[in-house]
């Protein structure tokens, strides 16, 4: 198995996270929308908004917000308010941001597949969503780097084997790993993903030196000693 690092779980964020009340506010407004637009589940949006971060080039939400209601990115009926659903995503999207910049721990919004289902039930709509990201988005699988191979390996081991075509790095990688034992271990998972991701798409800026006096304020200095 390739040797990818363990996380250490930093404390919350002090920034507002979304609360249970508002993910269940979220939900009931993706639900309102009406026919026939096929909103993202909750999953899928933190995948979504995960994939669309972790772009070498920041993406504006005018390129990515309509598909978190509608997958095909079919508008929204103009006598339709999304004023709030949409301030609630760019919430969840602001949080992700910090923590992905800062290499924070942040908890995935996993499905609830059932307490007998497997942990991959649980991570394909997120895997999914991130899939979708990166298919509107394809600057960050262009990369060509190898370092984003294994924490691609560690999302894309959800998905059935025929459904990654011409990927046989991202399969010979994926034969080394095993599948999370829970749904404690599938989130550090994604979350180790997304934040090794980063590392190849958005470096972090090494501290720069403390500036030097100019040679000629320098040389004034010196005469007056």
């Amino acid at each position: 198995m390739p040797d990818i690092p363990r996380l250490n779980k930093a404390p919350a964020a002090t920034f507002a996270a979304l609360t249970d009340a508002d993910l269940a506010r979220l939900q009931a407004l993706l639900d309102a929308l009406p026919a026939p637009l096929e909103p993202l589940d909750l999953s899928a949006i933190d995948g979504y908004l995960c994939g669309t971060l972790l772009q070498p080039q920041p993406v504006p939400p005018a390129r990515w917000l309509h598909r978190i209601v509608d997958a095909e990115g079919r508008a929204l009926p103009a006598d339709f308010d999304a004023t709030e659903l949409h301030a609630l995503v760019q919430r969840r999207h602001d949080e992700l941001d910090r923590a992905i910049a800062a290499r924070r721990w942040f908890d995935p919004w996993l499905a609830d597949a059932g307490d007998e289902a497997a942990p991959t039930d649980a991570v394909l709509p997120w895997a999914a969503g991130f899939a979708l990201a990166t298919e509107l988005f394809p600057a960050l699988l262009a990369i060509d780097d190898a370092a984003l191979v294994e924490p691609l390996a560690l999302l894309y081991m959800h998905f059935d084997r025929a459904d990654l075509e011409d990927a046989d790095a991202l399969l010979a990688v994926i034969d080394t790993l095993e599948p999370p034992a829970d749904l404690a271990e599938a989130a550090e998972d994604i979350v180790r993903a997304v934040l090794l991701m980063a590392d190849v798409s958005r470096p972090r800026r090494a501290a720069r030196p403390p500036a030097r006096a100019p040679r000629r304020a320098a040389a004034k200095r010196h005469q007056r000693r």
